[in-house]
C-alpha cells in the first residue's frame, strides 16, 4: 500500500501545484497576480484585476486540478483516489515552483469534493453562493462551507472522506486566519472589490 500512497501523492501534488492564477494573469498581461490585493494566486484574488473571465478560468481550473487527480487515481485504484485528492490540495496550497507560497485551496477543495461525493460539492456551492450573496465576503463564504462539509460528508458519504475534510477544512480555516482578523474588524474587501 506504502508503495501506491507516495506516487499517489506526489502525482497529485504536482498536478495541484500548477498555479493557474498566476500563469494566466501573465499571459493575459496582467503582470503577477501576487503583487496585487491579498497577493494570493486564487480566482478571487484574481478578480481584482477587473477580469472576470480570467477569474471565472481560475477558479475552473484549480477546482479540476482536484477533481482531475481524485478521478485518473480512482481509475487505476479507488482506495488511492482520497489520497490523490489530498496531494492535489496540498500542491496548490504549498507548491513548489512558488517556493511553496500557493493559494487558499478553496477551489482545489471543491474540486476534490467533486471527485469524491459531487453531490456534497453541490451543497458546497450552494452554501459558498448563499453566504457570498448575503454579506460579500468570498472568505466568510468559503469558511461556512467549510465548515458545514464534514458533516455532510458524515451523513451522505463515507467516513474516511468526511475524515480528510476535517483535516482539510481545518488547514482552509489556518489558511485564511488573517481573513478571519480582518472579518471581525470590518476590514475584509468584498467580492468584485479591486486593489
Amino acid at each position: 500500500m506504502i508503495y501506491s500512497l507516495i506516487p499517489t501523492l506526489v502525482f497529485g501534488y504536482l498536478l495541484g501545484s500548477i498555479p493557474f492564477g498566476l500563469l494566466l494573469t501573465r499571459a493575459a498581461g496582467l503582470g503577477d497576480v501576487r503583487k496585487i490585493g491579498s497577493g494570493n494566486i486564487g480566482a478571487t484574488n484574481v478578480l481584482r484585476t477587473g477580469n472576470k473571465g480570467l477569474a471565472a478560468a481560475t477558479l475552473l481550473l484549480d477546482a479540476l486540478k482536484g477533481t482531475v487527480a481524485v478521478l485518473i487515481a480512482g481509475h487505476f485504484a479507488p482506495d488511492l483516489a482520497i489520497w490523490a485528492g489530498l496531494g492535489a490540495f496540498l500542491g496548490h496550497l504549498f507548491p513548489v515552483w512558488l517556493g511553496f507560497k500557493g493559494g487558499k485551496g478553496v477551489a482545489t477543495y471543491l474540486g476534490v469534493l467533486i471527485g469524491l461525493a459531487w453531490q456534497v460539492a453541490l451543497i458546497f456551492a450552494v452554501a459558498w453562493l448563499v453566504m457570498a450573496f448575503l454579506f460579500r465576503y468570498s472568505s466568510l463564504a468559503a469558511l461556512t462551507a467549510a465548515v458545514i462539509v464534514p458533516i455532510a460528508l458524515y451523513v451522505l458519504s463515507t467516513p474516511q472522506n468526511a475524515a480528510l475534510f476535517v483535516v482539510m477544512s481545518i488547514i482552509v480555516f489556518i489558511k485564511h486566519r488573517e481573513n478571519i482578523s480582518r472579518l471581525l474588524a470590518g476590514t475584509e474587501g468584498k467580492i468584485g472589490a479591486k486593489g
